[in-house]
């Protein structure tokens, strides 16, 4: 199944160079696969999934091994960013 991917500040690193700019990019997925195994390939420290959404609705780490997504779903994620 597909669905969008994206990253935004910092993590847009560990994107393909040719999708960095644009920060998302389509992602072929097993019906069978959680968040966490959608983010295991692209090698990026747990620390940094600090705000993790599924259509906009956020998605709690406790959740993230066993959460799966559906045909034409927007996994979006953000690390942790500091202010004031």
């Amino acid at each position: 199944m597909n669905i969008t991917f994206k990253l935004y500040a910092s993590l847009t690193q560990y994107l393909p160079p040719e999708v960095q700019r644009v920060n998302q990019m389509p992602l072929e997925v097993s019906p069978e696969a959680s968040i966490a195994d959608i983010v295991a390939p692209f090698n990026m420290p747990p620390k940094l999934l600090h705000l993790v959404l599924v259509n906009g609705v956020f998605i709690p780490p406790e959740e993230r091994a066993s959460r799966r997504l559906a045909e034409g779903d927007v996994l979006a994620i953000w690390p942790p960013i500091a202010g004031g």
